[in-house]
């Protein structure tokens, strides 16, 4: 199953792709096509992203970007199997990160197709701050999709009435906050993706604060009160 294919079936026939999951159908095909195409989108958009500072750091965030996603995956699959086990689901390990990397192909589907939008406001703007946030926008949008796709998968995977219903949208409550606190802090330690255009280029920069205040600090600065580098 090639990398298009896979897209294309999730897309135009998420039922028929989650049902396959749910019967154990070529997972390890399915799983190896979406980390590819995910790898490869998420790549590109980081390139995007990167490209406003310098091509060392469109290269950076280009490789960067794919090791945030399967980085964060890595940490929370084991989080959302335990946790589909407590609520018993019968979901095994494969078929949990089959959906995570459902997720997270979608969320670089649509990282990648706000790609020539973020290349506009590159072209057309030298607000870095502003850049930097519409791409937290851009990323809250594409996140908040592919976690719709992994709700429709666990229902379609889980088996169970109303009870089960309700407990499968408890895990995925959960295993939501549990991803979005560790992923922000991946992306916080891996950091720059952007790069401030006022600054040398770094391929990692020094460990302090968290992501959260600095997105406030650039809200701050954006509309008067402060300034960040």
């Amino acid at each position: 199953m090639s990398s298009l294919t896979i897209i294309e079936s999730i897309l135009r026939d998420r039922q028929a792709f989650f049902d396959e999951i749910r019967r154990g159908v070529a997972l390890q095909e399915k799983m190896r096509a979406m980390l590819i195409s995910s790898i490869a989108f998420l790549a590109l958009y980081g390139a995007v992203m990167g490209s406003t500072h310098s091509l060392w750091q469109a290269l950076s965030s280009a490789f960067k970007l794919p090791l945030l996603f399967l980085a964060t995956l890595i940490v929370c699959a084991p989080t959302l199997y335990f946790f589909n086990l407590i609520f018993g689901s019968s979901q095994s390990l494969s078929q949990n990160t089959a959906l995570m990397l459902t997720a997270i192909t979608v969320t670089a589907v649509v990282l990648l197709s706000f790609a020539p939008i973020v290349l506009f406001f590159l072209l057309t703007s030298s607000n870095y701050q502003f850049f930097k946030l519409l791409n937290v926008g851009v990323f809250t949008v594409a996140g908040v999709i592919g976690v719709l796709f992994l709700s429709q998968g666990m229902r379609a995977v889980s088996a169970g009435g109303a009870e089960g219903a309700a407990a499968r949208l408890r895990v995925v409550r959960l295993w939501i906050i549990v991803y979005a606190f560790v992923g922000s802090q991946v992306a916080w330690t891996l950091r720059p993706f952007v790069g401030s255009p006022s600054m040398k280029f770094e391929l990692f920069r020094q460990l302090g604060g968290n992501f959260y205040t600095n997105i406030v600090a650039s809200l701050g600065e954006i509309l008067g009160f402060l300034t960040v580098r």
